[in-house]
């Protein structure tokens, strides 16, 4: 392994670019020790890596890391050092939970966790000052949870997961402006009044859940988020 990869370590040193895909890895290089200091950008998608060890910890200056295509179950609390992080993105892993002390990646702007194992919305992901945008679509989520009115995501990606029920705390989301929904398991009756009113949100997606779509129309409160989503479509126009 080592002989194929020392061209791009040494590559690496120069430019903080790592770029390490569909090479068969079944381990987190260990050659990748030498560039802890000086790495910004880490691409490790397309193998077969089980486990990140402690020591990605001291990669400190990463502001990107990408392991998408791998055989991830889980993510080492040391990964929450890497405070300078601005995207992470592990679609299509075996995550079933995120490390405890995810908040403290304060700079944190892209989070990608299409395609994993999660059952239940990771409310770490409330303490995330800066996050823009979250990707959770593609798991095994069952709700929109009570608490979640703290989380500063502009969009958030739900589709094709199983949720049947949306907290109204989401419509204290204070920056949500763009809530993905489709192939879920949702009832027209899960639109509340105060989510509809209340909330920031200026585009739902809903195709493919156990109502019409026609349907949405009636929901009270329509008029109020058709007023948000013809707004925010006037800027962009």
């Amino acid at each position: 392994m080592g002989n194929s990869i020392n061209p791009h370590i040494e590559r690496a040193e120069k430019s903080g670019v790592c770029q390490l895909c569909n090479m068969k890895l079944k381990e987190f290089p260990p050659e990748l020790q030498s560039v802890t200091k000086n790495l910004r950008t880490l691409d490790l998608s397309d193998n077969k890596i089980p486990s990140l060890p402690p020591s990605i910890g001291q990669f400190t200056q990463m502001k990107n890391f990408t392991m998408n295509n791998n055989h991830l179950g889980m993510l080492p609390e040391e990964i929450c050092k890497l405070t300078k992080l601005e995207g992470l993105s592990f679609f299509n892993n075996r995550l079933q939970s995120l490390p405890t002390s995810l908040g403290s990646l304060s700079h944190l702007k892209t989070l990608t966790l299409c395609n994993n194992k999660l059952k239940k919305f990771p409310m770490q992901l409330c303490n995330l000052k800066n996050l823009d945008s979250v990707d959770l679509s593609r798991n095994l989520l069952t709700e929109i949870p009570d608490g979640i009115g703290k989380l500063q995501a502009i969009e958030v990606n739900f589709n094709q997961n199983q949720i049947s029920r949306i907290s109204d705390d989401v419509a204290s989301c204070p920056r949500l402006k763009v809530l993905r929904l489709e192939e879920n398991c949702l009832e027209i009756t899960a639109f509340t009044p105060k989510m509809m009113k209340q909330s920031k949100i200026a585009l739902i997606t809903f195709e493919g859940n156990l109502f019409e779509t026609k349907n949405f129309n009636n929901v009270d409160g329509y008029d109020e988020y058709m007023e948000r989503f013809t707004a925010t479509k006037k800027k962009f126009n």
